[in-house]
């Protein structure tokens, strides 16, 4: 290949209006060049296989025989080698002088092969593999290529990114994509990238053309833009070349009309643009798309076009699992992405993988920001150098590949990274050199946040800033919830009484970049048994069908889709207070939720308001989560959930504005109101002004509560035009008139009680925490964290305290315990303290018909049956079990609450259970024994 030259030249502006008042249907179809599909059946190794597609889909390898993984979905036709591909093509005589490349839009490490010999080797993964082959004589030729997946075919850190393992999109074998042969006449523009800025009417060109003749040459470009209510054209312009044998980049200068459109989240707008190059008789040509814009950063925020944006991310993990690799074809990517619009989010993240060319035009057309990543999950070294010059040559033509895409961004070496970070930043000032239009990251969450912003990353995406992991000092958290094994009782939410008046203040003050929160959320929810159904596909999720068995093993099969139910509407609680903690939090940069949708492999992670599939779950709905998630959101701060009715309910309200404009001359409306009658108790409006890119302050509420005369659940509903938010608040009575006196004794060990009941006595069991904690779970708020095998095995070989790995209450709200203290059927803020001091207790050795008053949800890997509040008939007595310690929480109004609301109904002729044990059975249920399954350890 002939040393690279570069050409400064001049452009010739032939007509600044030959496409003026065009409309959208008068444009232009630009020419393209020849191309041979290669579509279709092919020899391979194992039989005949059609590409594009994989071996998975051609079921050509053996059906697995593993079906007991419950870690992730099963492949159930899996191979990892080499295998050769074979195809006769028949090249016309009107080709046989044209120059000929391969091209394979994704593909593993391959070999090609023309007619036996050699052409020529590609590791790329991520970004198209392209092979100059030359000119091909008229008629037959053998085409062979052979593709390897194997475990030496790439570096060993690569094989556990996204991009490549089992856990995500498989370790397929194949080819997708576009897959055909393209020709050209000895002149190629091998590609154009362009650097367009909102701040100018010109755009830095780079061409790099390949030429087998010497001699001037002139490029023709025109354009205009394709998806605006207005047409704006690009003028047309030529400009004269040298060319000369060999590949030579030229640099050059379009220049655009003196109205353009920018395009952004709100706006965007897209320009096609085609170069046509002609020497003597020979031409070439190449279209484009591309968007003018700036994204940059202020301060520690970002901004698009000198607005201040706010990145309300998705953690994209590679879940395709009818096909077991992403979508080659735009429409899908559409689909996808206008789900996660409509649920409010700008912004893609994809972990330690780059999707396809067809995800970012769908990003592009749709107004998404996207963070792609290098392949790896791991630790840097210089001493690995196979492994980082393979990380910096996917990461130069992940660029070159997608780099004119407008939805582009960001880029970051991969996920959570460790070891050397001047070997990271002397990788990122290698790509920055190839493309400085991008934001560029050293990794997500690199070192767990521990070390803080490096120098030389434009933002920072991590879950702290600095601190030290498993503490309980939350202070530099930059996210609410972690693993037990990161922080102490799991983070702010589970371990601080709730309130909505947290920020991440301190982080943002000990960084001089944007921050954006690394995998928020990760709430577990129960699957849904159902969508087993869906899967018709290369995986198969044999993981849930075990859960699903185990389920059925403890007499809880009939509760499964009231499990699944309750665990999805409590998680969508727990999403709504993490993003709006972020929202609260001046200064802040974003979030990458983790996840809106499952991630069914790493342990088997139902974390997702929507299922593998993209489909809602039950109860969850894009209109009530993008209340929160949103380029407006309403907000109310305020100190806790839970108050009573001595109290004045008080709330400072606010306005989060990230749209494209400031708000003024309109009136934030609120209104206190009961959540069972809607009844107003109060209400009013506040003038707004509300400055673009900020968070604002309006007003604050102080409202006397001494009008609530029992215990009441309220509504705060917030208004703004079509924007609105609701606060769940409860207000309890400050002093109770019991009827009568207690009509029941309380135990606190189990001989008491017996004795008690031996009597006749009606008793409340409130058992001793240290002697029943074989027989019970840890008491846990918060949904567990993600799987629970899996850091289960993670805490106890860092020898931390282990999650108690349960996902909500299960209850009917009507059940008469419940006639003074409102609930709904699964957790609400009023339950935290409740559950915080409480020890679900293992009721599997109970006959299956009967389910506790308060049922508590376990997670897939136990499956117990588990009772906060259970009761029965013993002997000649009645015996109502709380396994919550009732001093610990009586200091708080929904904790005496709680204790009050027991006494009532014991009191009360409605206490009477519907199940008889005998002395011996109860004795048999609170003896150790091993009627319960002992926890599973995760295996990936």
């Amino acid at each position: 290949m002939k040393t690279i030259q570069s050409h400064h030249f001049y452009l010739l502006l032939i007509s600044l209006s030959i496409f003026a008042g065009c409309s959208n249907a008068e444009k232009q179809v630009f020419q393209e060049r020849d191309f041979i599909s290669l579509a279709g059946m092919w020899e391979c190794d194992l039989g005949n296989i059609h590409l594009p597609g994989t071996v998975d889909e051609s079921k050509l390898a053996p059906l697995t025989q593993d079906t007991t993984n419950t870690a992730q979905l099963t492949r159930l036709h899996p191979y990892e080698g080499k295998i050769k591909y074979r195809k006769e093509i028949e090249i016309a005589p009107g080709q046989a002088d044209k120059e000929w490349r391969l091209i394979m839009e994704r593909t593993k490490p391959s070999v090609l092969y023309i007619d036996g010999d050699s052409v020529g080797t590609s590791s790329l993964i991520l970004s198209p593999q392209i092979y100059d082959i030359g000119k091909l004589s008229a008629g037959n030729h053998t085409i062979t290529i052979e593709i390897d997946n194997g475990e030496k075919s790439v570096p060993d850190g690569i094989k556990g990114s996204h991009a490549w393992t089992n856990s995500t999109q498989t370790n397929w074998n194949g080819v997708i994509g576009k897959f055909g042969l393209e020709a050209h006449n000895g002149v190629l523009i091998e590609s154009v990238h362009v650097y367009p800025s909102a701040s100018t009417n010109t755009v830095p060109v780079v061409a790099k053309i390949k030429s087998s003749i010497n001699g001037k040459a002139e490029i023709m470009i025109q354009g205009y833009t394709w998806n605006t209510k207005e047409s704006i054209a690009i003028p047309v312009q030529r400009v004269t070349i040298d060319l000369t044998s060999g590949e030579n980049i030229y640099n050059f200068e379009l220049k655009v009309a003196d109205k353009k459109a920018l395009w952004s989240e709100f706006d965007p707008a897209l320009y096609k643009v085609n170069f046509e190059l002609g020497c003597n008789n020979v031409k070439d040509y190449l279209t484009i798309d591309f968007g003018i814009r700036d994204f940059s950063t202020e301060g520690t925020q970002f901004t698009i076009n000198s607005l201040k944006t706010f990145l309300r991310g998705k953690h994209d993990a590679c879940i395709f699992p009818l096909t077991g690799y992403p979508p080659m074809d735009k429409e899908e990517w559409i689909r996808q992405m206008r789900i996660a619009k409509e649920y409010g989010f700008n912004h893609y993240r994809f972990h330690s993988w780059t999707p396809p060319q067809a995800a970012f035009e769908a990003a592009n057309e749709l107004g998404i920001y996207m963070q792609p990543e290098l392949p790896y999950w791991g630790e840097m070294k210089r001493e690995n150098v196979d492994l980082n010059q393979f990380l910096i040559k996917e990461g130069e033509y992940i660029l070159d590949s997608y780099g004119n895409n407008p939805s582009f961004v960001m880029m970051a070496l991969g996920n959570e990274l460790g070891g050397d970070f001047s070997l990271m930043h002397d990788i990122v000032e290698k790509l920055r050199v190839r493309d400085n239009h991008k934001l560029y990251a050293f990794g997500s969450n690199n070192a767990l946040g521990t070390a803080g912003p490096q120098k030389g990353e434009d933002f920072f995406v991590t879950s702290r800033v600095g601190g030290e992991v498993g503490s309980d000092d939350y202070s530099q958290h930059a996210r609410t919830t972690f693993s037990f094994a990161d922080a102490k009782e799991g983070g702010y939410m589970n371990g601080l009484y709730p309130s909505t008046d947290r920020t991440f203040a301190k982080p943002v003050s000990d960084c001089n970049v944007p921050i954006v929160a690394h995998e928020t959320g990760q709430f577990q929810m129960y699957p849904d048994y159902e969508s087993i159904g869906k899967y018709s596909g290369v995986l198969y999720p044999y993981n849930l069908e075990i859960f699903r068995q185990r389920l059925t093993e403890n007499g809880l099969i009939e509760q499964a889709k009231d499990f699944h139910k309750a665990t999805v509407q409590f998680a969508a609680i727990c999403y709504k207070a993490d993003m709006e903690m972020c929202f609260r939090t001046a200064g802040f940069g974003g979030f990458q939720l983790l996840d809106l949708q499952d991630y069914p492999g790493q342990g088997s992670a139902y974390v997702g308001l929507l299922d593998a599939f993209m489909d809602s779950k039950d109860g969850v709905n894009p209109q009530v989560f993008s209340q929160s998630c949103s380029d407006i959101v309403l907000l109310a701060s305020m100190p806790k959930y839970c108050w009573r009715n001595t109290e004045h309910f008080k709330a400072q309200l606010e306005v989060f504005n990230y749209s494209s404009d400031a708000v003024r001359n309109k009136q934030l409306e609120w209104s206190l109101s009961g959540a069972k009658d809607n009844a107003i108790i109060q209400k009013g409006s506040f003038d707004i002004d509300a400055a673009q890119g900020q968070l604002s302050n309006v007003s604050s509420l102080d409202i006397p509560l001494n009008m609530i005369k029992e215990a009441t659940k309220l509504n705060l509903s917030l208004k703004l035009g079509d924007k609105t938010n609701r606060y769940d608040i409860w207000v309890y009575p400050q002093q109770y008139a019991e009827k009568q006196s207690n009509t029941f004794e309380t135990a606190f060990s189990l001989d008491n009680a017996m004795s008690m009941l031996d009597k006749g006595i009606n008793v409340l069991y409130v058992p001793k925490h240290s002697e029943i904690e074989k027989l019970s779970v840890g008491g846990l708020f918060t949904p567990d964290y993600w799987n629970y095998a899996m850091f289960k095995n993670i805490s106890e070989s860092l020898k931390r305290d282990v999650s108690p790995g349960t996902l909500s209450i299960l209850t009917n709200p009507q059940h008469p315990i419940f006639r003074s203290f409102p609930t709904e059927a699964y957790s609400n803020w009023q339950w935290w303290i409740i559950l915080k001091n409480s020890r679900p207790f293992i009721l599997d050795g109970i006959p299956s018909a009967y389910n506790p008053i308060v049922q508590v949800v376990d997670n897939v890997e136990r499956n117990h049956r588990l009772g906060l509040i259970f009761e029965m008939k013993v002997e000649k007595g009645k015996l109502l079990v709380c396994m919550t310690d009732l001093d610990k929480i009586r200091e708080k109004p929904e904790g005496e609450q709680f204790y009050r609301t027991i006494c009532n109904y014991m009191n009360s002729d409605r206490f009477s259970p519907d199940i008889s044990f005998t002395k011996r059975e109860l004795k048999g249920l609170f003896t150790p024994s091993t009627h319960y399954k002992e926890d599973r350890s995760y295996q990936e």
